[in-house]
Formats: C-alpha cells, structure tokens, sequence
C-alpha cells in the first residue's frame, strides 16, 4: 500500500534510507569522512513510501551521511531498499575530496559507489576539475579503499593541477581522452585518442599514464607525438614514450620503437631516441637501435652510427659523438656520387655557429674518426681551375678540419697510424686540334683552264 508522507521531517525517514535500524547501524562504524555512508534525509517538501523500503520525494531535497562532510541535494530522488538512491535534477555531491554537480546522480551503497549522469562537473581538493557526460566515484572507505578513485568515459576533458613536493600549485595539464581514471589526486590513466597540452609541450597517443607524486613520470603508448613548445621547439614520435618529471617540469622524454626527432638543426630517427630536457631547453640527444640504426641529417651533414649523441646546450648544436660503424658526411643529398665523408669506430663531430640568415644554425668545424677509420675528401686547389682532386686515406685516426667560409670544404686533413690512401688529381686539360668547321672558306677556288682552250 501506498503512503502519501508530505514534509516529512528527517528523523521519520531516517529508518526509510538507512537499512535497519539507524541506531544498530552506528554501532561498531567509525565516524568521520572514512565510514560506510548512512544517508539521512534532512529536507524534502514532498514525498511519499511504499511499503517498508522504497521511499520517493520531491521539491529541495537535501541528504547527509550521518558522521561525515557528505551532503547531497537534488530536484527529487527515489531510494530502493536503501541500497539504491537516484537523484534527478540539479544533483549536487559535496565531501571533504569533491565537489560534483550533474543532472542525475546515483548512489549505490554496496562499494560505496556515486554515479554522475549528464553535464557533470567536479573539483577535487587539489583544484583540479573534469567535464564530461558521465563520472563514477568512489570514496575511502577503511577495508575497502584507501584511496579515491574516480572514472570518467565519454571523452571527458580534465584540467589537472599537480602541486610540487612544497604543496605549491603547478601549471595545470589540460587532459583529454575516450576515458580517463585518476587514483588519488596526483595518479592518472587515459585511453582512446589521448591529448595532453601544458604551455611547454603538447602530446597525444592511444593512451597514457601520468604520476605528478612521488613517480614524477609517465608514458604515452602507441601512435606517441610530444612538441616540445618551450625556449627549443622540438617533436618526438615513436610506439611508446617514456616521461621523467621533477618538480612536475619536463626534464628527459624517450621514444621506444620507430622513434623520429626533429629539432631546429637536425632530424634524427632510431630504434630509441632520448631528449634530456633543461629549464624546458633541449640540452643533449640520445639514440640507439640496431633495426633502426641513428641516423641524423641537417642541412650541413649526414651522420649514421650504431650510437649517436648530440650535444645542444644553450640551444645550440656543439657535438656528435657517433659510436659503431660511424659514419659522418657533409650535406644532405643522399643520391650525390661525390660527397666529403668520414668512417671509424668512433667519429667525434664539432660545429660552429652558422653565419646570420643560413638555413642551419650550425655548420661542420672539424670531424675526428678514430680506429679504422677512412675518409673521402676533395681538395680544390685555387692556382689551379676545374675540378678538385680526389683524396681517399685510411688510418687509426683521421682528422678533417672544415674551412670557415660560406662555401665550406675541407681545409686540413691529418692521418695517424698505418695511413695508406690514394690521390687523383684532374687531368690536365688537352688543346683540342681540330679544326673547327667556322674556320675554314665557304667553298674551295676554282682554277682557271689554259690558254688556248
């Protein structure tokens, strides 16, 4: 039977929310934030019970949780058995974590359970707030969480604010993806055509997770891209890349698998690429790999290896150590026969700033190559014009030094150790005697026939 219940005050309806008796229930449970929620209705201008277990009411309803921060409100709500509660219009879930606001909401007593239905909005404790269609909350309770957890489907958006290990406030993450899960407020997981943008880089992937507490990491899995925005704009792309934070700055980023970088000098793809990071500045370059050897091309040279790093302090490109079968050549036509380079174990490559207004910032100053190295090289000599002569040397080391001039070129080649090699020289250019059709008459004189005839 059906009992109309108008203005009923909260202690009436406290045995209809609370399963059993509210008296026996607060019996053994903790007070405070941690207890299991005993919702106690503390408004209603309207409602009315069926049976024993079901109550509904209307017009501004509010709730607590009996010991605790909790406070619920909404337009109307239907409570079933106590276990189930529905919340419909202009829902509002407040607690010492969060604070959400939705269309509809649901709370569900078996796990402890909040759903936000339609246009939700949160913010947590530490400022950071989500937007999206739907949300599922999940308070600390002692012996069946310790922490909060929150996930959100539907391509929810969250502005993510971490804070340092001081508690100062951190420039926010703008995060957004098919679903998002945060555990605590410093731990996040998201999938489906994942985007982080901060003012120092933005990523995107399949997925990611990301620790701004004590991991200081993260990781962007499958079809990764980070831009690097801050003071030395660069992109990174691989399968997988791997994050380093301290103090929630940027300080190292790593591709794993079909890794490519690109940077205001060089290009560079490998197996691994590593990006060490200095107050949002590219400061040096890693990569390895053996199915992807490094290989690195700018407008001045071309640098293959079983290992390279590249060193770029203060933004600008100083070294290259290449290590393994290395190989360093100048310029980056890969199809040109007659190109200057550089072979050994080891090639050490140094730059020099670029004059103003060239493509590079940089440009070749001199190349070391040591054990087994060699070395192709052509040398102009200015006394003598046509083409250069043609240098091919071996030996333990080898060290070319570039002229400084715009138009580039070997300067200085110096061998070391078991040196043998080959020179070519242009032959010299051979007077052409034949003689030129231009230099001859139009047609050959006639000859005037004897007297007499």
């Amino acid at each position: 039977m059906m009992h109309l219940l108008p203005r009923m005050t909260a202690l009436a309806l406290v045995s209809l929310l609370v399963p059993g008796s509210a008296a026996a229930q607060d019996q053994g449970q903790g007070q405070g934030q941690g207890q299991r929620c005993l919702i106690v209705l503390d408004n209603a201008d309207r409602g009315y019970g069926i049976g024993s277990d079901n109550y509904f009411a209307g017009g501004n309803v509010r709730l607590s949780c009996r010991g605790t921060t909790i406070r619920i409100s909404s337009d109307s709500l239907a409570s079933y058995a106590s276990q189930v509660i529905d919340f419909v219009g202009n829902v509002r879930y407040q607690d010492s974590s969060m604070v959400m606001t939705a269309d509809h909401g649901t709370y569900r007593r078996d796990g402890e359970r909040w759903e936000a239905r339609g246009n939700v909005t949160t913010r947590n404790s530490g400022g950071s707030t989500l937007r999206g269609p739907s949300l599922d909350y999940y308070r600390v309770v002692p012996g069946l969480r310790d922490t909060v957890e929150v996930f959100a489907p539907g391509r929810p958006t969250i502005n993510y604010v971490p804070r340092d290990s001081s508690g100062q406030v951190q420039e926010p993450y703008v995060i957004v993806g098919d679903r998002i899960r945060m555990k605590g407020e410093d731990r996040l997981w998201a999938g489906g055509r994942v985007t982080i943008d901060r003012s120092d880089f933005a990523a995107s992937a399949d997925s990611m997770r990301l620790d701004t507490g004590p991991g200081q990491d993260g990781v962007l899995v499958r079809n990764a891209v980070m831009r690097g925005l801050g003071k030395d704009p660069f992109s990174l792309a691989g399968v997988r890349i791997d994050l380093k934070l301290e103090e929630n700055d940027l300080t190292y980023v790593q591709a794993n698998g079909n890794g490519k970088a690109t940077s205001a000098d060089w290009t560079l793809v490998a197996d691994t690429i590593g990006l060490d990071v200095n107050d949002r500045v590219l400061e040096q370059t890693l990569a390895w790999g053996t199915g992807a050897r490094p290989h690195a091309i700018s407008a001045t040279y071309e640098i293959t290896a079983d290992s390279l790093v590249l060193d770029s302090p203060g933004k600008v490109l100083t070294e290259a150590r290449a290590f393994g079968t290395a190989w360093v050549a100048n310029g980056q036509d890969t199809t040109a026969a007659e190109r200057d380079w550089l072979r050994g174990d080891t090639v050490t490559a140094r730059f020099r700033s670029s004059e103003a207004g060239t493509r590079d910032k940089t440009q070749l100053r001199e190349v070391d190559a040591r054990q087994d190295a060699s070395a192709f090289y052509q040398v102009a000599d200015p006394a003598r014009p046509g083409p250069p002569s043609l240098n091919y040397a071996r030996g333990q080391r080898i060290m070319v030094t570039m002229k400084a001039d715009s138009a580039g070129g070997v300067e200085r080649v110096e061998i070391q150790g078991k040196v043998d090699g080959v020179q070519l020289d242009p032959k010299a250019a051979v007077k052409d005697s034949t003689v030129k059709a231009d230099s001859l008459p139009a047609s050959p004189p006639s000859a005037s026939p004897p007297e007499g005839r």
